[in-house]
């Protein structure tokens, strides 16, 4: 087995002591590859954003060892366009090959630090408006629970932190051990939809008929060609109803839904599989293996054979 890789989280003041605690938690449940660090800017205590402290073991010298930088989310009444002198201090010992991870607000310190320039980023969908006024070179995208940009990744609010981490331990060691991870945390291996599902929504009127159980049918039929018909006819409902209903319970119409697990299919075949992409375009419900390329490149921005290359790389 190789060295395991150096991870170190930077706290900053007023950090949030839940998403301070995912790396560890994820990355540490990855057969020892991970070794999980966690410092603050001068090695003193930080105070979060609850009733308490917290004490860490490293100061600011840990990041220039680090493979892997994680910035914790702060609270946002703390993010600034200018940071101060002792964070860009920090954040300059950082190597230059060093992945760099943000957690929601820890965008923000990503930004003002100018590493996001001309990049594609992500952070909380509440925040999104105030992010695109403090850094318009910012390409933001506030749909999405995680932006992959080369070495520089950033992810949405709070939970977001476990899909990107979770997303690190499948890019560096291959999908078996990411879904190992995921049971021993009891999460899924991948979560549905992007940030929209969580934007707040007109609650369902109460005594409504839920989609979920016309979603798990459309799951076990992807390879058939689905129709939002054939899905409001399950569920019993108008194809008025059924759209409007699945749209407040999901944040997704039915057709953007089903492409996305057609994609979340065939990512897992592709990874798990020696079948073409012909073949795992038939599976999973696309029309043809050139509709896969289009649906795959549109969701991850890479090609079916890349992201096949990618994880054969470290099955």
């Amino acid at each position: 087995m190789r060295q395991a890789e150096r991870v170190v989280v930077l706290a900053l003041d007023g950090v949030y002591p839940f998403e301070l605690g995912i790396p560890s938690r994820i990355l540490g449940a990855a057969d020892g590859r991970y070794e999980v660090l966690t410092c603050t800017v001068d090695g003193r205590p930080v105070r979060t954003n609850a009733d308490f402290s917290v004490t860490v073991e490293h100061g600011p010298e840990a990041l220039a060892t680090a493979d892997t930088v994680v910035i914790a989310p702060i609270t946002p009444a703390r993010v600034t366009a200018e940071l101060p002198d002792e964070v860009t201090a920090a954040l300059a010992l950082i190597r230059p090959k060093a992945r760099i991870v943000s957690i929601c607000t820890g965008a923000f310190v990503l930004a003002a630090a100018g590493l996001l320039d001309g990049r594609k980023a992500t952070t909380h969908w509440q925040l999104a408006d105030l992010f695109r006024r403090m850094f318009p070179r910012v390409a933001l995208d506030p749909d999405v629970l995680f932006v992959d940009d080369d070495r520089v990744l950033t992810s949405a609010g709070a939970a977001s932190g476990v899909d990107v981490c979770l997303h690190l331990v499948r890019k560096d060691h291959g999908s078996e051990l990411a879904n190992t991870v995921a049971r021993r945390c009891v999460i899924p291996p991948f979560r549905d939809g992007g940030q929209a599902q969580y934007i707040e929504q007109p609650v369902p009127e109460q005594g409504a008929a839920s989609t979920a159980a016309t979603r798990a049918w459309a799951l076990e039929r992807l390879g058939q060609p689905l129709t939002l018909a054939d899905l409001a006819a399950h569920a019993r409902m108008s194809l008025r109803t059924f759209a409007r209903r699945f749209n407040d319970e999901v944040g997704l119409s039915p057709g953007r839904w089903l492409i996305q697990q057609r994609v979340v299919r065939a990512r897992h075949l592709l990874e798990s599989s020696d079948l073409t992409v012909d073949q795992i375009a038939g599976q999973v419900g696309f029309a043809t293996g050139a509709s896969l390329r289009q649906h795959l490149h549109a969701a991850i921005g890479v090609s079916p054979q890349a992201y096949r290359r990618t994880f054969q790389a470290v099955r």
